[in-house]
């Protein structure tokens, strides 16, 4: 009967999905501009489920869901630690809060290397705040022309 256990495990273990946030092959982010994250941005404000509005590395529909150690992607759990307030790792990936808006409805987050960047929103509706979320991207030279939607 372990055999069996060990088998079925070691079975499941080679057809589950990567471990790892999507990227992009060619970087987003011009490497020249400036770039920061939102220093009370803290982990607890992300919280709970969130839809893609905008992205590359992410396509808009994308669903996530925030908790303490993990993010959930469209079903797939990815390990998640917060470094400090608006600074993440999903497993061995930086990603950052560069813009979370003051009602944490809408969020502009990337990876500050350039290899993925999403706008959310809880409703996936954000209104007047995508504007805000792109002003902010763009500042910190992420090619907008690259996401898509939004």
């Amino acid at each position: 009967m372990r055999r069996v256990a060990a088998l079925i495990l070691l079975l499941g273990a080679c057809s589950a999905k990567p471990v790892a946030l999507p990227r992009t092959e060619i970087p987003l982010r011009n490497p020249t501009a400036q770039v920061a994250s939102q220093a009370d941005a803290a982990l607890s404000r992300l919280a709970g489920g969130w839809v893609v509005v905008s992205g590359a590395g992410l396509a808009p529909g994308d669903r996530l869901t925030f908790s303490r150690d993990f993010i959930v992607l469209d079903g797939v759990s990815l390990p998640l630690r917060e470094v400090t307030p608006g600074r993440l790792m999903v497993g061995e990936d930086a990603l950052w809060v560069h813009w979370l808006d003051a009602d944490n409805r809408t969020a502009a987050m990337g990876d500050p290397a350039g290899s993925r960047v999403w706008i959310m929103d809880r409703t996936g509706r954000p209104g007047e705040r995508l504007r805000a979320a792109r002003e902010i991207l763009d500042w910190y030279g992420y090619d907008l022309a690259r996401m898509e939607g939004g």
